[in-house]
């Protein structure tokens, strides 16, 4: 169902903090003329966890009046409460998107059978294909392949984003789902590796800055072309990891106001980059020839 290049678009905001409505177009639009294959909106990337339900709302009907149908939208819509994303998930469904990414809920903990009861009631609820979002080191929960493999059972939960930074993973889960359960890379430095084994594209950070390489890299491999695919993942690799030198999305912001696209606003709790990881990011850019 899903393959490719899905961009974990950001969130831009005003100086003062408020949603830049244009700027959120005007990002889409690159990415649209990059050859992505997909949007994220309120992922992660996209700091959901500092937005107002009527921001998240709005930043998702944007971004689908703004694709017009191009590509498919994946709405993110996961929280730490089941009653939220199960509001955000109807939202997402009622406005057209394609699917809701649907993150572990952070901090509460729950146990398995907790995240098994908790994406069974949303995918009851809501008819909308559902994409698991694993990534323990920002949620402190990890929902282990045994479990995906029984809400793989559920006809609308229908994919994972894998970002354990465990490479067994990706291999465990396409070994125990059906053959039609897509696995996409949560970690950019990892979509290689994940295509190989049988994952079918990526939800990309670094695709916020090189669209058309990321989009490129899995057009490579789905085509055979090994050795394109893996020259432009080390092309890309040095980004992709600076784009976590510091908590996800600051590089990503940081770097987009560096090529002129942004202003680099991030909301508290987040902060600006630090002096020393904006110069090392500034120089990953001008070696990429980027700036």
């Amino acid at each position: 169902m899903f393959e490719g290049s899905y961009v974990a678009l950001v969130t831009p905001f005003k100086d003062d903090e408020s949603l830049d409505e244009a700027k959120l177009k005007e990002l889409i639009q690159f990415q649209i003329e990059g050859g992505t294959h997909g949007i994220v909106p309120c992922g992660t990337t996209g700091e959901s966890p500092a937005l107002s339900d009527t921001e998240h709302d709005r930043v998702i009907d944007i971004t689908l009046e703004t694709v017009n149908g191009k590509v498919p939208v994946i709405a993110g819509t996961g929280s730490n409460s089941t009653t939220r994303t199960l509001r955000a998930t109807k939202h997402a469904k009622d406005a057209g998107a394609d699917a809701a990414l649907i993150v572990t809920p952070y901090y509460n903990k729950p146990n398995q059978e907790g995240l098994y009861a908790h994406y069974m009631t949303i995918a009851d609820a809501v008819d909308i294909p559902i994409v698991v979002y694993n990534v323990p080191g920002r949620c402190g929960t990890d929902i282990l392949s045994p479990t995906i493999a029984r809400l793989a059972e559920h006809p609308n939960i229908v994919a994972l984003k894998e970002a354990t930074g465990e490479l067994k993973r990706a291999s465990e889960v396409v070994n125990l789902c059906p053959d039609d359960f897509v696995v996409l890379s949560g970690d950019d430095v990892n979509t290689l590796p994940i295509l190989s084994v049988g994952g079918k594209g990526i939800i990309s950070v670094a695709a916020n800055i090189v669209p058309s390489d990321i989009a490129e890299m899995c057009n490579a491999f789905h085509a055979g072309n090994l050795e394109l695919a893996r020259k432009l993942h080390y092309k890309t690799y040095s980004l992709a990891v600076n784009l976590f030198i510091e908590t996800n999305p600051i590089p990503a912001k940081t770097a987009l106001m560096l090529m002129g696209k942004l202003n680099g606003k991030v909301r508290l709790p987040l902060a600006p980059l630090s002096p020393k990881n904006l110069e090392n990011l500034r120089q990953t850019l001008v070696e990429a020839g980027l700036i």
